[in-house]
């Protein structure tokens, strides 16, 4: 581990960053109508702001995880945060919406630059039996930030205007540059071999596999342009997957993945535990948030406020269970957590209905905060606790890419089960008959709709809830924390006078 006196410092300088680009994952979703008509743009261009800063998010981070590994996470990030900067700039300035898919790409680029260092940082400054209390406020920043991204949305584009959700990312990304220059040290590197082969192979199989899952609902999971299909793309980046792990296995230098990761059976387990929550995430806002407007009337920044119990609840406990899961076997407190998510989940389903009062929401809300304390730290405390140092950075780009591959399988599923519920429910009007969609039906339904809109958007919530249950069950077998030997003090707190030196790599 690093001898770093000062960790906190850091770890704060680098949440900063690490919550805007989480936050710009979501702050869009609100904006699309004020974007569509000052860009006039039609809706599958519009879709595209937000798949193409996913997908450009989502591919690169195995490659910039083992970059960091090899030129120092605060390079990465440092380098990462400035080009997330000038793409939130031109985004905000261009004035039509292929410029801004363009440079949404670019914000994607910086993105994954800069995710996997802030857990590769915390790994390395904060010795495993502290390491707790650290990625509690990293988990904090990553469960608030998605609820935050549609309540600054809908308040900045109701006041400012939708660019305003892009140059908001301005100041605070010079001020988190400065702060990170300051604060975050400059780690030992490692002198790794880079991976051609394995590079390629990876980003081919994931931007394959990821642009087949993402885009699957705009075609209709057939046919995209000639004899290229979803379906296609899907397999055949499973498959460009499966010879890229074979390659790993049999490469005799320096893999980009090294499989002995997975030898670590809770980094396994937590790496399926943060799929789950990633796909839970991401597909139940969707239904909900309809629910709100289309049945109820809300506005977005009103239906997005009633997520403010979450938001509040969450940020506040998590950094208290991060600190409890350092003396306490983290495996209980995840699984618990995982497995009020799935109630929470399940409870607004229910209360789904066009009579229900409004305020009753903010009940299941209160509980997806409770819910969200218990599970980012705990699930993030295990999957790093065994990371040598020099591994620390494939570990983070392992582990943040199988959160995004979930938050996108989450979102075209949810797409999907939306519109068959639809289908089923409302068979005569439009977003019924699969050709359109909720976004049809353009502000509250009439009343005879509104009850079967209301039950297609509950069950449509039981597919994310069904899918943190099995988060729950995994959890449950994560193995009991080992005490650690060769980390030392150093890195939470000032170093010892004497007799505290460790090796740097722990025990497995």
């Amino acid at each position: 581990m690093e001898n770093v006196a000062r960790p906190w410092p850091a770890l704060w300088s680098l949440v900063i960053g690490f919550f805007m680009i989480l936050v710009d994952t979501t702050i869009v979703s609100v904006a699309n109508p004020s974007i569509m008509k000052a860009l006039n743009a039609d809706i599958n261009s519009v879709i595209w702001v937000t798949s193409a800063y996913l997908l450009a998010y989502a591919v690169p981070l195995l490659i910039t995880g083992r970059l960091g590994d090899r030129f120092g996470p605060k390079r990465l990030y440092l380098t990462g945060l400035v080009v997330f900067t000038l793409a939130s700039l031109w985004c905000g300035l261009s004035g039509d919406v292929q410029m801004l898919i363009v440079a949404r790409v670019f914000q994607g680029l910086g993105a994954a630059l800069m995710t996997p260092q802030t857990m590769a940082v915390i790994t390395r400054i904060f010795p495993p039996d502290r390491r707790g209390a650290a990625m509690g406020i990293w988990g904090a920043t990553a469960g608030v930030a998605t609820l935050v991204g549609p309540i600054l949305g809908g308040v900045l584009v109701d006041g400012l205007g939708w660019e305003w959700i892009f140059f908001v990312n301005l100041p605070v990304g010079i001020a988190g540059f400065i702060l990170a220059l300051r604060h975050v040290p400059a780690l030992s590197t490692h002198p790794h071999k880079f991976d051609i082969p394995g590079v390629l192979l990876s980003a081919v199989g994931l931007f394959l596999l990821v642009f087949g899952i993402q885009e699957g609902e705009t075609y209709n999971w057939g046919t995209i342009t000639g004899p290229v299909t979803v379906w296609g793309l899907i397999i055949t980046g499973i498959a460009v997957l499966a010879v890229f792990v074979l390659w790993q296995k049999v490469n005799k230098g320096e893999p980009l993945l090294p499989l002995s990761l997975f030898k670590d059976r809770n980094f396994s387990l937590a790496n399926i535990g943060i799929t789950t929550v990633g796909f839970a995430i991401t597909a139940f806002t969707l239904p909900l948030i309809f629910y709100f407007q289309i049945v109820r009337g809300l506005t977005p920044t009103e239906s997005a406020l009633m997520m403010v119990p979450m938001a509040l609840i969450s940020g506040g406990l998590a950094p208290v269970v991060g600190k409890i899961i350092d003396r306490v076997d983290p495996k209980f407190i995840t699984a618990t957590g995982l497995f009020l998510m799935s109630v929470a989940l399940t409870w607004n389903g229910f209360l789904m209905h066009p009579d229900t009062p409004i305020l009753l929401f903010l009940l299941p809300s209160a509980v997806l905060g409770l819910a969200n304390a218990g599970i980012w730290a705990p699930l993030s405390t295990t999957a790093t606790r065994n990371l040598p140092p020099r591994l620390a950075g494939a570990g983070a780009g392992v582990y943040n890419t199988t959160r995004q591959i979930g938050a996108v399988l989450g979102s075209a599923a949810i797409a999907v089960l939306i519109q068959a519920r639809l289908a089923a429910e409302l068979p005569a009007v439009p977003g019924g008959s699969g050709e359109a969609g909720p976004m049809s039906f353009g502000g509250t339904l009439p009343g005879s709709m509104q009850d079967g809109f209301s039950t297609a958007m509950g069950q449509s919530i039981m597919l994310p809830a069904a899918v943190i249950l099995l988060g729950a069950g995994v959890a449950l077998f994560f193995g009991k924390p080992q005490p650690m030997q060769g980390w030392g003090t150093l890195g939470a707190v000032p170093a010892p006078a004497a007799g505290a030196q460790g090796s740097g790599t722990p025990s497995r």
